[in-house]
């Protein structure tokens, strides 16, 4: 048997199989662009096109082309960004030495992140449940239930409005917030989209 020439037909599979590869990272299957185009182009659409691209691009596989699934994976993306905001807001409530005002301005804001978090779960649901027979009335409720979340994200910045709260609560608190609105905002505006395609 000849050793050599065995090993370098091995060889030559190898280098075959890695080309093989390479180009298939190279050149992406044609569903996967055409999936990360959906998510862009539904992006742009939203007022903050960038985060939405940002945040959701990296679940255009599982989104697929589908508007229901955009939906759903855009409000899970900000649930989760809630829920972490909603236990960072708690943590900072209990820091020592803060400022009687700021001391009820967390408390507000505890408590009305935490109701967000139920409404973004709520719509959550609501949107499993929907079906051909109650797509608009679903969607409504859908609507609802996200932009009584927007409210409750608002109502805790307005809590820390004016420069006597300024300080590292209201830094941390600001930067959090502003971005579960954004995401808040930018899930009620696929969800706009995408009720309107059916009515």
């Amino acid at each position: 048997m000849n050793m050599k020439g065995s090993s370098s037909r091995h060889g030559l599979a190898i280098l075959f199989i890695a080309l093989q590869f390479s180009s298939i990272l190279a050149y992406p299957p044609f569903h996967r662009e055409r999936n990360m185009e959906y998510v862009k182009s539904s992006c742009n659409s939203t007022a903050y096109p960038r985060l939405c691209y940002r945040s959701l691009s990296v679940y255009a596989s599982k989104i697929n082309t589908s508007p229901r699934l955009l939906v759903h994976t855009a409000l899970n993306v900000t649930l989760r960004a809630s829920k972490s905001t909603s236990r960072l807001l708690v943590t900072v409530s209990r820091i020592h030495g803060l400022e009687p005002r700021v001391v009820a301005a967390m408390a507000d804001c505890v408590e009305v992140i935490g109701d967000s978090v139920d409404e973004l779960q709520q719509s959550i649901g609501e949107l499993g449940r929907i079906s051909s027979s109650n797509f608009s009335l679903t969607m409504s409720d859908v609507q609802t239930w996200v932009s009584a979340a927007l409210t409750d994200e608002d109502t805790c910045m307005d809590g820390f409005a004016g420069n006597n709260m300024n300080g590292y609560a209201k830094t941390v608190v600001r930067k959090r917030i502003v971005k579960i609105a954004h995401l808040t905002s930018n899930a009620l505006a696929l969800i706009n989209n995408y009720a309107s395609t059916q009515s």
